[in-house]
C-alpha cells in the first residue's frame, strides 16, 4: 500500500519546511530582522525548539503510539486504509484541532501546563518561529501528535500527510508578520469574505490577538482565541474575539526574563530567579482582602480589575490570573476621582464595591 504524499516519500515533511522557508523569506524581505529586538535566548528557543520538535520528539511520539498500536492492538493496524480519502482528511482534522483547542485553552487553565506553554506567551514579538516556542514537554503531552500517532497506525497516513501540510500553512502564517487579512479586513468591498474565512480559519489577526499583552488596548485576548486551524471551535466554547487590529503589545506582563534552559527544560530545570513562577518552590498566594481599595482614577483610562485575587497590584490585574479559569475584567474609568475598588472579589458590581464584603466580615 502506497503511504506516501504524491507517491513522493517524506513529500509531507518537504513540503511544510517549504511553507516554513517560504514565510522566512517573506518576513525577511519585509524588514523582519531589521526591525526584530530578538535576543540570542529567543532564537535559540525558536528555532532550538523547531529542530528539536521536528527531529526528536514528534518522531518519537509516532513510534511510540505506532508500537503501542501493533502491541496491544494489531488487529486494528491499517483498518481505516480503505476509508475515503477526504473523509479521513476532514476526521482527522477536526479531531486534531478539537483536542488541541482544549490542550491549548487548559494550559492556560492549569498551573503546571501553564509553566509549559508559558514560554509560548514570553515572546514580545511575532515571527515566523514563535508556534515552537514551549517547553518540550508541552509537545510531548501534546494530544494531537499522539493522534498523528494513532491515525498513521490505522492506516491514514496520507490524511495525515495533507493534513499536516494544510494545518502549518495556517499556523504559521497566523504567527507570521505577514498578516494577508490585513488586505480584506482595510477594504469595506472585501470584509464580507473575510467575515466567512476567519469564522472557518485562524487568521493572523484573531492568533495575534491571543498574543496580546493584555485586553486593556482593545485588541488583546490572551485568555482566548485557542484556536489552531480552525476559529470554530472557540465560536462553539465562547472564547472567540474577532478585531480586525493588532495589539498594542505581545508578551506577559512582569516577565522576570528567566534562562532560556528554565522555559524549555521546565520543571527538571527551574528559574534562579525567585520571582519567577517557573522557580523551585514558587507559590501564588491569595492577596484578596475583605476591605475595598479606595484608588484614584482618571476619566477615559481603562484599567484591569483583577478577579483571581491572587494580584501583586491589588486591585489590579499583575498577570498572576495565568494557570487559573479566572480572567481580569477592564473597565474605563467613567471620570476623575477616587473610587472605592472591590477587593473581596464576590461584588455583584465589578470592579467596585457594593459592599458584599461585609457578609464577609459576619461569617
Amino acid at each position: 500500500m502506497e503511504k506516501s504524499l504524491f507517491g513522493i516519500p517524506n513529500s509531507d515533511v518537504y513540503i511544510v519546511s517549504f511553507i516554513l522557508v517560504f514565510f522566512v523569506v517573506l518576513e525577511v524581505v519585509n524588514g523582519y530582522l531589521d526591525r526584530s529586538n530578538k535576543k540570542r535566548s529567543d532564537w535559540i528557543q525558536e528555532f532550538g525548539g523547531y529542530l528539536a520538535l521536528g527531529l526528536t520528539i514528534k518522531p518519537a511520539i509516532i513510534f511510540t503510539a505506532m508500537y503501542l498500536g501493533m502491541t496491544f492492538f494489531p488487529s486494528y493496524k491499517y483498518a481505516i486504509s480503505e476509508m475515503n480519502f477526504l473523509f479521513g482528511l476532514l476526521g482527522y482534522l477536526l479531531i486534531d484541532d478539537l483536542l488541541q483547542y482544549w490542550y491549548h485553552r487548559s494550559a492556560h487553565e492549569y498551573q503546571f501546563l501553564w509553566k509549559l506553554h508559558r514560554p509560548h506567551h514570553q515572546a514580545e514579538e511575532m515571527g515566523f518561529f514563535i508556534s515552537y516556542r514551549n517547553a518540550w514537554l508541552y509537545y510531548v503531552l501534546m494530544p494531537n501528535i499522539w493522534w498523528v500517532g494513532i491515525i498513521v497506525f490505522l492506516g491514514g497516513a496520507k490524511a495525515v500527510a495533507l493534513g499536516l501540510i494544510l494545518k502549518q500553512l495556517v499556523i504559521i502564517g497566523s504567527h507570521s508578520t505577514i498578516h494577508w487579512d490585513k488586505f480584506l479586513y482595510e477594504r469595506k468591498g472585501l470584509t464580507p469574505i473575510l467575515k466567512v474565512l476567519e469564522r472557518i480559519f485562524i487568521t493572523p489577526a484573531f492568533h495575534h490577538a491571543h498574543h496580546g499583552k493584555s485586553k486593556v488596548d482593545g485588541v488583546g485576548n490572551p485568555n482566548g482565541n485557542f484556536g489552531n486551524m480552525f476559529s470554530i471551535w472557540d465560536q462553539l466554547f465562547g472564547t472567540a474575539q474577532f478585531k480586525h487590529a493588532l495589539p498594542q503589545e505581545y508578551g506577559l506582563p512582569n516577565d522576570p526574563k528567566e534562562h532560556w534552559t528554565a522555559a524549555y527544560f521546565y520543571p527538571f530545570v527551574t528559574s534562579k530567579n525567585k520571582e519567577s513562577e517557573i522557580s523551585r518552590g514558587y507559590k501564588k498566594e491569595k492577596t484578596a482582602t475583605i476591605e475595598p481599595i479606595d484608588v484614584k482614577l482618571e476619566k477615559g483610562k481603562k484599567y484591569l480589575w483583577c478577579q483571581c485575587g491572587l494580584s501583586k497590584t491589588q486591585p489590579f490585574c499583575d498577570g498572576s490570573h495565568h494557570g487559573t479559569k479566572k480572567q481580569p475584567l477592564v473597565f474605563e474609568a467613567k471620570r476623575t476621582g477616587e473610587a472605592r475598588i472591590c477587593n473581596c472579589k464576590i461584588t455583584k458590581t465589578g470592579p467596585f464595591c457594593d459592599n458584599s464584603h461585609v457578609q464577609l466580615k459576619e461569617i
